[in-house]
């Protein structure tokens, strides 16, 4: 993995203050990127579910009192 100086220079600075290595930091980032990415795949994913199979006005009508909190 090739690192511009400054993208080093940047991650040193902050694993200072964090208190930690370069290559935790790095791992943790990692780590972070990739759940992000799978995250939009599955958002997109649902997306998609509802657009090949919109929600019907009353698919959901049955849950309304199932919703009101009693007085």
């Amino acid at each position: 993995m090739t690192l511009d100086d400054e993208l080093v220079d940047a991650v040193d600075a902050v694993v200072k203050k964090l208190h930690t290595s370069r290559s935790a930091f790095a791992r943790k980032a990692l780590r972070d990127a990739v759940e992000n990415v799978r995250m939009k795949q599955l958002e997109e994913k649902h997306k998609a579910g509802y657009q090949r199979k919109p929600v019907q006005t009353p698919e959901f009508d049955v849950w309304e009192s199932e919703q009101e909190w009693p007085e």
